[in-house]
């Protein structure tokens, strides 16, 4: 099935204690569309300047990711600098460089209109928005969001919440937007204005699914070596949305893999720099880990305890 993915195409360069890049690519479209294509085709919207290395992106058309929906423009691509602290669970922005992104305004090329799984990458809800108002009829809906817009655009953003399905934030987006610590709470908070289902990711402690009369848990996959946590996220929303996609079911048990294809392919990313992980590796190595996660989980119910 389609799947549309709308967000940033960037250049990051990084900086964690076990060592650095520069100028590599980011964005929340560029992770996404690494994850999502080993299991399903992606359309992609985003804008970059006059600087950015085209022929690194249209590699990714050899993987059934389709970049003509990206816009080159005259001036600056966005570009992002951060360092990480030595457990990798803060970060510093150092610089960020808005350049063409500044002025991005989506607009979805025809044979993109009729995609039936969306994902609105982490950009003004206004804008968002506009981008619903192109697509015909999707089956799905899922976007992200993140603190500068729950502050700045709330009451947009509260309008999309009413036109989508899924929303993707993490636990302190979830905290702060609907003003409830609890993240369970949380997440009701936000199915009442509209999504009918509830993401919330917590990192290294994994990411819940949250539904009107069900919730979900899937842990972060145990690593010994973390190099990158940049476009993790993004990564997971690849994964999760990929799979709804490639099977064209949005039943509850299907969004529960989908959920486990997210941690998986979040997973992936973070253990290189950039997308460099996703280069590695096929169908074989992605199916291998969905299924190591079955057995994080797994175990035989005992009889009732007496």
């Amino acid at each position: 099935m389609s799947l549309l993915v709308v967000g940033s195409v960037a250049l990051d360069s990084v900086e964690t204690p076990f060592g650095s890049n520069t100028d590599a690519l980011g964005g929340s479209a560029v992770y996404f569309s690494h994850a999502a294509c080993l299991l399903n085709p992606v359309q992609v919207v985003g804008v970059v300047g006059n600087d950015f290395p085209m022929d690194v992106l249209e590699r990714l058309t050899s993987r059934g990711v389709d970049v003509s929906g990206v816009e080159q423009k005259d001036g600056e691509s966005f570009r992002w600098k951060g360092k990480y602290s030595f457990d990798l669970q803060n970060r510093d922005t150092l610089e960020t460089r808005l350049g063409v992104f500044a002025d991005f305004n989506p607009e979805i090329p025809d044979r993109f209109r009729e995609a039936e799984y969306v994902f609105l990458g982490n950009i003004d809800p206004a804008l968002q928005l506009g981008v619903l108002d192109q697509i015909e009829k999707p089956k799905l809906v899922a976007c992200d969001t993140m603190n500068y817009w729950i502050e700045s655009k709330r009451d947009v953003l509260i309008d999309l919440l009413r036109r989508i399905d899924v929303l993707m934030i993490n636990d302190s987006e979830a905290r702060e937007l609907s003003g409830d610590w609890n993240i369970y709470r949380a997440a009701r908070w936000i199915l009442q204005r509209g999504p009918k289902v509830a993401v919330i990711k917590q990192g290294e402690y994994g990411a819940v699914l949250v539904e009107q009369d069900r919730v979900f848990y899937v842990p972060a996959f145990p690593l010994e070596q973390v190099f990158d946590p940049t476009g993790a996220g993004d990564s997971f929303a690849g994964g999760f949305m990929a799979q709804v996609a490639r099977t064209d079911d949005i039943s509850p048990m299907n969004l529960r893999r989908a959920m486990v294809f997210g941690a998986a392919m979040g997973s992936f990313a973070v253990e290189r720099f950039s997308t460099e992980r996703f280069d590695e590796i096929g169908a074989a190595e992605v199916t291998a880990r969905v299924r190591e996660f079955a057995e994080l989980v797994r175990f035989d119910v005992e009889p009732e305890v007496t």
